[in-house]
């Protein structure tokens, strides 16, 4: 026998969660052309400027050779049409014209040197290469076909959809200039050892839910977490004067939980109670029982309501430490 815990704690509001990159984006071919070479991994860690993939660049080459080649030959064109002009044998029109083409070809000769240039693809910044797209070595690529997806995990955004009680708070809590922060729980129950910062609220409310998206930000040294993995947010709230009962000491029927109060006399009651969070092991009750009732600590199936039982009082604190708490 004993009675409810009544003190300050702190308890985990839980959020489903997804985990994005800071930066994710898909890698694809600017030019059409065949795939002569590749030159990373699906998987593999990959730095800014690194070359990943490179098409067969033998008309782009082409193509450069003879803008340059015309580029020479327009200026030779306009060094003697600068000439002649000096001599007043044909008019500054004539030589204008001629570095108007100059220009023209030259221009043109940049534009072949992008495309050139367009054959080899880099890593714009430091990542992590995604799964390769329908691409062999070899086959002809189109224009904007997917080879591959990059992640820059070093830092990652989580989204999670928050009510709007939950919001209110955090608004408040802001106002006083308090940091927020939060943890992350992955799939397989492990408290990610980072801790996330709350930096990102969206503008408008959901319709159908009524919850609003909150992102988090989480640095990523070990490199663990990757984009698209799912989990829970695990948001830290402090409750002042916890009334707080094992798990264990409850029982369910038809969706309702219950506890057997026993009031002075000895005589089992059973008494519905409303749980306003569950935490590690125990639940923190709305209402239902006061700090001042007793209830039975285990072994509801083993009475029924209205029995007279003798008992022995135990210390709440050690009651709830010597426990197996979890509920029925």
């Amino acid at each position: 026998m004993s009675k409810p815990l009544v003190e300050n704690m702190t308890a985990n509001d839980e959020y489903v969660c997804q985990i994005r990159a800071i930066q994710h984006i898909e890698i694809r071919s600017l030019e059409k052309g065949y795939l002569q070479n590749v030159l990373v991994d699906e998987g593999e860690t990959v730095h800014k400027g690194q070359l990943l993939f490179q098409i067969k660049p033998t008309v782009y080459q082409a193509d450069v050779q003879k803008s340059e080649a015309e580029v020479e030959l327009l200026k030779i064109e306009l060094q003697n049409n600068q000439a002649l002009v000096d001599k007043d044998i044909i008019s500054s029109t004539e030589a204008a014209m001629s570095a108007a083409k100059l220009a023209k070809v030259q221009a043109e000769l940049e534009l072949a040197k992008t495309h050139l240039g367009f054959t080899e693809i880099r890593a714009p910044f430091d990542g992590l290469v995604g799964r390769f797209g329908d691409i062999r070595l070899g086959s002809l690529l189109e224009e904007n076909q997917l080879l591959t997806t990059l992640s820059d995990n070093h830092l990652l955004w989580v989204y999670f959809n928050v009510p709007e009680a939950q919001y209110l708070d955090y608004m408040e809590h802001r106002k006083k200039g308090g940091a927020q922060n939060v943890r992350l729980e992955l799939a397989n129950k492990e408290i990610y050892p980072e801790t996330g910062t709350i930096e990102v609220i969206q503008s408008d409310f959901q319709n159908t839910s009524g919850n609003i998206a909150f992102r988090a930000r989480f640095s990523n040294p070990r490199g663990l977490l990757r984009y698209g993995q799912t989990g829970k947010i695990l948001w830290p709230k402090n409750i002042s004067q916890a009334v707080i009962v094992p798990q264990k000491s409850t029982f369910e029927i038809l969706d309702k939980r219950f506890i057997s109060v026993v009031d002075k006399a000895g005589v089992i009651h059973e008494r519905e109670i409303k749980v306003a969070r569950e935490a590690p092991n125990v639940y923190v009750v709305a209402s239902g029982i006061t700090p001042d009732e007793m209830f039975l600590l285990e072994r509801q199936n083993k009475v029924d309501k209205g029995d007279k039982i003798r008992y022995t009082l135990i210390d709440p604190k050690k009651a709830i430490d010597s426990l197996d708490m979890y509920a029925e």
